[in-house]
């Protein structure tokens, strides 16, 4: 069987599907809604960010909204860890998010660190 392929907008999309649906079963507790708060921020912000970086008025534009993206992704993964530490997902539900959210950030490091070599050409 063939991998997958994912086009990324749909890829982000869908991360910030599956993390929004794991912010929604959290507990109702001060820590759990502030960080549900700016995890909902933090997830859907790449999937709009790699949308302006595909009209990105050059390349210095490209690399700085992928950049100013994996900030969103990176952010959105200290959640998640924060949700795992203190024990308010069960690991089981955390876990795949993590791997798919540092899947996406190795991504668009790679993607950041090849338009920066085109640049220097």
């Amino acid at each position: 069987m063939e991998p997958k392929k994912y086009d990324l907008e749909d890829r982000l999309i869908e991360f910030a599907i599956l993390v929004s649906d794991v912010i929604e079963i959290l507990p109702n507790t001060k820590l759990a809604n502030h960080l549900g708060n700016q995890g909902i921020r933090s997830c859907t912000a790449p999937a709009l960010l790699y949308g302006e970086a595909q009209s990105g008025e050059s390349q210095k534009d490209f690399i700085h909204k992928i950049q100013i993206l994996l900030k969103e992704l990176r952010e959105t993964k200290v959640c998640l860890k924060i949700f795992r530490r203190k024990r308010l997902l069960k690991e089981e539900i955390v876990s795949p998010v993590l791997q798919e959210n540092e899947e996406l950030i190795a991504i668009f490091a790679k993607s950041v660190k090849t338009a920066q070599s085109k640049l220097s050409k």
